[in-house]
């Protein structure tokens, strides 16, 4: 028992230092994609920004709404950042870590809880912008929960079990993103709608929203929540590189296609503009599960051929 909460422990110290580097990877790349340098001041071409960052955010004076449900409002940024950091026990570590073989719904459980952090913290502002923002991530998360689902279970159908450590058995021959090109971009896309990102980040529309639900946030509320986004970012990419790429956390290889994958998602951020809120959810309910629905029926299919060929 104490040697997982040990390994636990160094795991969470990995992913928050993973999340501090991330976000320089991010602010470097956005850089010389608009032609400018980046952060390039603080340390060594700038490596110590996201602690100075760090610093600037957890020493700045903390704000309370007058109006704001006192309790809520500070308890959500804490239960975000939990949610994000709790869900990597389901990684197939093979190190003595916790490894269960209900992986996949435990990580869905995590996915759901998260929308109730997003709409707690917007409620409990007390702010229509905040509350507006809440809405519109809860709405579209919720949406794409659905897609992410579907996906997963056709691989689950095809793997024959919820543990992650299936993936990695499976795929040492072949990826499945050979075999499903069009689920790995459905993937891809739900994932930059669960973690807000562009160009599906309407709960922090600034033209219309001013910042979304974490207006009324600042110090170290606002860097729990950030901590938290960078956090599931950085999960999305791990998962997508154990579904679809069939990498084990023992190889060098996975944290290589780990950081590619994260690339891709600043990558997005520098390159699409934001779509219209109508087009999101017209592409989740129209696009998206009509096609993670065709697969899941013919994975079952071939599934049963091969019982049927076996006999």
């Amino acid at each position: 028992m104490v040697i997982e909460i040990v390994n636990y422990l160094v795991v969470i110290i990995c992913v928050l230092i993973g999340v501090a580097f991330v976000t320089l990877l991010e602010r470097k790349i956005l850089g010389y994609i608009q032609i400018r340098k980046g952060p390039n001041k603080v340390g060594y071409l700038g490596v110590l920004q996201p602690f100075s960052d760090a610093i600037k955010l957890f020493t700045k004076e903390q704000t309370m709404p007058v109006m704001s449900n006192y309790l809520a409002y500070y308890l959500s940024p804490v239960f975000s950042l939990f949610i994000s950091l709790v869900v990597w026990v389901v990684m197939p570590y093979e190190t003595g870590l916790v490894s269960f073989n209900m992986s996949v719904l435990f990580f869905f459980c995590c996915l759901s809880m998260g929308v109730y952090s997003t709409m707690v913290a917007g409620w409990a502002s007390n702010c229509k912008y905040s509350l507006l923002g809440s809405l519109r991530a809860v709405a579209q998360t919720i949406s794409y929960e659905v897609s992410l689902a579907l996906v997963l279970l056709s691989f689950i159908v095809l793997v024959g079990g919820f543990s992650l450590e299936l993936f990695n058995k499976y795929q040492s021959g072949f990826w499945f993103v050979i075999i499903s090109f069009p689920l790995s971009l459905i993937w891809f896309s739900s994932c930059l709608a669960e973690t807000n990102r562009t160009p599906f980040d309407f709960a922090e529309g600034e033209s219309e929203l001013v910042s979304g639900f974490n207006t009324e946030y600042s110090s170290g509320g606002f860097a729990l929540i950030f901590m938290a986004e960078y956090a599931s970012i950085l999960f999305m990419s791990v998962l997508f590189v154990i579904i679809f790429l069939g990498s084990s956390p023992c190889s060098v290889t996975f944290y290589i296609k780990s950081v590619l994958v994260a690339f891709v998602f600043v990558w997005t951020r520098g390159t699409l503009p934001r779509l219209r809120y109508d087009k999101l959810m017209y592409l989740a309910w129209k696009s998206f599960l009509p096609v993670s629905i065709n697969y899941l029926f013919f994975f079952v299919g071939l599934k049963m051929l091969c019982y049927v060929y076996l006999l």
